[in-house]
C-alpha cells in the first residue's frame, strides 16, 4: 500500500486520474449546472435575513431529500419570502469549489468531499449541519465470472473515482480480505478500475469490468443488465447505517444568516418525514425531478430496487464519517485529518426538538 499523501496531492491525483471522467463521492461526472431556477414566492410571504439562498445538490437518488424538497416546495414553504435558487452538480470537488466561491450557500454532498474540503481549508470553509441519506451502495458483479466473495480476487472491479467514498470503502474491504492493492494505481490482487458511473453500465456490457462497487442508481442499472448484487455495503456497518449524503453550509453564511439555515434544515426534516411517510409518492416526485434535470426518468426496474436500498434520515451518522476518514488514511489516500469542528448540529437539534424528534450526536467532532 502506498504511503499517505497530503490532501493537496490527493485532490490533484483524483482530478488527474478521473479527467474528463471526474466524479463525486456519490459518483457522477464533472459538470456543474447553475439551474438559475428560483421557486415562486407568494407576494405576502415574509422574507428572512437575506433575499435568496443558493442550494446545491446532485441529480442523484442519494440526494432525494433535496430533489423532493425542491420539487414539492417544502423548502420554499419554510423560507417564506426568501427565494430558493438551485444549482446541480455532478462532482463533489466542483460543489466544494462553488461553496468556497459563494456560488452556493448550502449543499447536499458525500462524506469524502466534505472531509477533504474541510481539511484542505484548515477547517475554515464549511460545517456539516445535518444528515440526509444512508446506504444505497452495493458490490454488483457478473454472475458468470464471480459466484462468491472470494472470486473477486483477480477480477476487474469499477469504483467511481480515485479516493471517493466508494473507492475508499472497496479498498478497505479488499484489505479486510487479506489482499493487497496499490491505492493509487488500483493494481494488485484485485484490479480497481476508476470509471465514471455514467460509463460503468456500458463498461459492464462490453466485458471490460467484471463488476462494480457503486452507489444507486448505478448498481440497479447494472442489475438490469444482468449483474448480481454480491454485497450490500450496509451489511458491513453497525445497525446497517453509514453516511452517504450530508448537508453542508458555508461558515460565513451560517454566521450571517442562521435563520435561513434553520429554515432549510426545517424543510429538510419535514421532507424526510414526508418521504418516509409516503415512499411511493416520494419516489415518483424524485423521478420527476430527475427527468426535469436530465431529460430522462429512471425506469421502474432501476428506480424501484434503488429506492428501497436508501434510508432518508436527519442524523448525519457522525461516527461513520470518522470511520470513513480512517479508512482513507489506512488506504494511503489521506493524511490523518483533524475533523474537530466539522459538525455544527445546533440548529438541526433545535429543529428536531421543535418537531418532537430525538437529538442527534456529533461524535465529539462538533464546534465548541
Amino acid at each position: 500500500m502506498s504511503a499517505a499523501r497530503p490532501l493537496t496531492t490527493l485532490r490533484t491525483l483524483a482530478v488527474v486520474a478521473a479527467l474528463p471522467l471526474l466524479l463525486t463521492a456519490c459518483g457522477y461526472g464533472s459538470k456543474s449546472t447553475d439551474d438559475g431556477k428560483k421557486t415562486a414566492v407568494a407576494a405576502s410571504a415574509k422574507k428572512l435575513s437575506t433575499d435568496e439562498v443558493k442550494i446545491g445538490y446532485f441529480p442523484n437518488l442519494t440526494h432525494a431529500t433535496a430533489l423532493v424538497g425542491v420539487q414539492e416546495g417544502l423548502f420554499q414553504k419554510e423560507l417564506g419570502g426568501t427565494t430558493v435558487k438551485t444549482a446541480t452538480f455532478n462532482a463533489g470537488p466542483s460543489e466544494i469549489e462553488a461553496l468556497n466561491a459563494g456560488s452556493i450557500d448550502i449543499g447536499w454532498i458525500g462524506p469524502s468531499p466534505a472531509i477533504n474540503g474541510y481539511a484542505k481549508s484548515d477547517g475554515k470553509n464549511l460545517r456539516i449541519i445535518g444528515g440526509s441519506a444512508s446506504g444505497g451502495v452495493k458490490l454488483v458483479v457478473n454472475p458468470k465470472k464471480i459466484k462468491s466473495l472470494k472470486d473477486v480476487k483477480g477480477k476487474k472491479i469499477a469504483t467511481p473515482q480515485l479516493g471517493n467514498t466508494q473507492d475508499v470503502a472497496f479498498l478497505n474491504w479488499i484489505a479486510g480480505q487479506g489482499w493487497t492493492v496499490d491505492a493509487q494505481s488500483g493494481k494488485g490482487d484485485v484490479s480497481v478500475v476508476r470509471t465514471d458511473n455514467k460509463i460503468t453500465p456500458d463498461a459492464y456490457k462490453s466485458g471490460s469490468i467484471d463488476g462494480a462497487w457503486v452507489p444507486e442508481p448505478t448498481a440497479s442499472k447494472l442489475v438490469a443488465e444482468g449483474a448480481k448484487v454480491l454485497l450490500d455495503e450496509s451489511t458491513l456497518w453497525p445497525a446497517k447505517r453509514f453516511v452517504i449524503t450530508n448537508i453542508v453550509v458555508r461558515q460565513d453564511f451560517l454566521k450571517k444568516h442562521p435563520d435561513v439555515v434553520e429554515a432549510v434544515l426545517r424543510g429538510s426534516v419535514k421532507t424526510n418525514e414526508w418521504i418516509n411517510a409516503n415512499p411511493e409518492k416520494a419516489k415518483a416526485s424524485a423521478n420527476t425531478a430527475l427527468e426535469k434535470l436530465s431529460g430522462k426518468a429512471l425506469p421502474a426496474d432501476v428506480i424501484d430496487p434503488a429506492w428501497k436500498s436508501i434510508t432518508f434520515l436527519d442524523d448525519p451518522l457522525a461516527s461513520t464519517l470518522h470511520t470513513e476518514a480512517e479508512h482513507a488514511v489506512t488506504a494511503g489516500l489521506l493524511d490523518k485529518p483533524n475533523l474537530k469542528g466539522i459538525y455544527d448540529l445546533t440548529l438541526l437539534n433545535k429543529v428536531l426538538k421543535a418537531e418532537g424528534k430525538d437529538k442527534v450526536d456529533d461524535a465529539g467532532l462538533g464546534t465548541k
